[in-house]
């Protein structure tokens, strides 16, 4: 009776969205108004996501039953929607997602699909990994559609979509798939490791392929830092920093991070904190050249905020894992060549053969054609010999695979300040009407 008592207020309640470009000089506003239910700001978040927007500014309230968020947002080549066919788009989406959050395991964006195997995989990382793992799925006859990869803190989590090279159909004989479970398993185990390496076939559902890889490194502990990267002892500046401080007055926890700005880093955080079962009752984002600055007040879904010293630790590495694991470490290369079976363990068969690690992957073929990104570094996680560079393009083909950039050498964030919350005003602020002055400010 609560669940039908619920569908019907939202049904007198629907959510109410308004995409504005005059309130803005350079952004695109999107106000977004509805009931308020548990995960349905990383719903929100996620359907900016999947329309390829950056999120520049965002205001959060969701004090009792109602969902009140200001978004700035802007495209990848950085400018406001002006597109009214890409703003009906956003403006439905948003208005039919909002008005139903599926259960925690659940989120936008993906739908089973009949063309493809989901495979999830999680192990130890090293040199190598990947292209053992894509050797045996195309000795396996297995074609990889869409794959990616994850590697952070010595453990690797992959997301990858593989269909009969025969029929070019999702795998269904549970014979086949046992023999795909157990090569794999082998392969992930390596000699000797002490954790456990997983393959599973992805459950039926609408999980992202992003949020279940944030879910797959958070269940094997990859927050545990058990060494010091080259990258951590080279410039402690480039890691995150993560504050879980006390708000007595108002009982909440403040969570407050301050990292590199890149796109994607709102859903990485929410994504951790809404999989910790932690409610976010207001916040901002503020993201400026090179750095983004974020703050959350947040209680346990109990309705608690955190009591423990233990628990403060947790929740404080878990969000430096969530920043970090999209970090984009290394040379860029982008792949585009005609797909066909056995592509991706060709490619990389040639970077392992020249002491290349694949520090993150992103795998997709549309219409035929292949459309890879790699980041890749050196054995000891440095930068890379331009000569090796060169070698391995000749041997894929020059035209085909492409530098783009090394993130390594970007800009240093600027040095912590000793300011204060941005928030601490924000709790007299309860109506609509003061988000816009907010925001008019900022």
């Amino acid at each position: 009776m609560d669940n039908e008592y619920d569908k019907l207020i939202r049904r007198l309640n629907p959510p109410r969205v308004v995409i504005d470009n005059n309130a803005c000089k350079d952004a695109t506003v999107i106000q977004v108004d509805s009931m308020n239910k548990h995960g349905i700001l990383l719903k929100v978040v996620q359907v900016l996501m999947d329309m390829n927007l950056i999120i520049t500014k965002a205001y959060i309230s969701s004090d009792g039953g109602w969902f009140m968020d200001v978004f700035n947002v802007i495209t990848y080549e950085g400018n406001k929607i002006r597109d009214q066919e890409v703003i009906n788009a956003i403006q439905m989406r948003l208005e039919v997602d909002a008005s139903f959050v599926p259960s925690l395991r659940e989120s936008v964006g993906v739908m089973p699909s009949e063309d493809h195997t989901s495979i999830e995989l999680s192990g130890t990382d090293r040199p190598g990994l990947l292209s053992e793992v894509c050797a045996v799925l195309a000795d396996l006859h297995c074609n990889v559609v869409n794959a990616d990869v994850w590697t952070h803190n010595n453990r690797a989590a992959a997301v990858v979509h593989v269909t009969d090279d025969a029929t070019g159909r999702a795998i269904n004989d549970p014979q086949r798939l046992l023999t795909i479970k157990e090569l794999l398993c082998n392969v992930l185990r390596g000699n000797g490791e002490l954790k456990e390496a997983k393959m599973t076939l992805s459950p039926p559902g609408v999980t992202s392929t992003d949020r279940r890889l944030h879910q797959i490194m958070l269940a094997d502990r990859d927050y545990e830092r058990a060494v010091k990267t080259k990258l951590e002892v080279e410039d402690k500046n480039l890691r995150p920093h993560v504050t879980v401080l006390d708000c007595s007055e108002k009982d909440y926890t403040v969570i407050t991070t301050r990292s590199r700005d890149r796109p994607k880093l709102l859903f990485d955080v929410l994504c951790t904190l809404t999989d910790m079962e932690y409610v976010v009752f207001h916040g901002m984002v503020n993201t400026g050249r090179v750095e983004a600055y974020l703050e959350f007040y947040i209680r346990h879904k109990d309705g608690l905020p955190i009591s423990s010293e233990a628990e403060r630790d947790r929740v404080l590495h878990c969000l430096e894992a969530a920043i970090e694991r999209r970090e984009s470490e290394g040379l860029k290369l982008e792949l585009c060549a005609e797909d066909r079976v056995g592509l991706l363990s060709d490619i990389t068969r040639i970077f392992r053969e020249n002491s290349l690690c694949i520090r993150r992957a992103e795998i997709a073929t549309k219409r035929g054609k292949a459309k890879d990104i790699f980041y890749v570094t050196d054995m000891t996680g440095t930068t890379i010999d331009t000569k090796v560079i060169e070698s391995i393009r000749k041997q894929i083909g020059d035209a085909m695979l492409q530098v783009k950039h090394n993130s390594c050498l970007s800009e240093t964030p600027p040095k912590e300040t000793t300011a204060g919350f941005f928030l601490g005003y924000f709790f007299k602020a309860r109506t609509f009407q003061n988000f816009k002055l907010i925001r008019s400010y900022s």
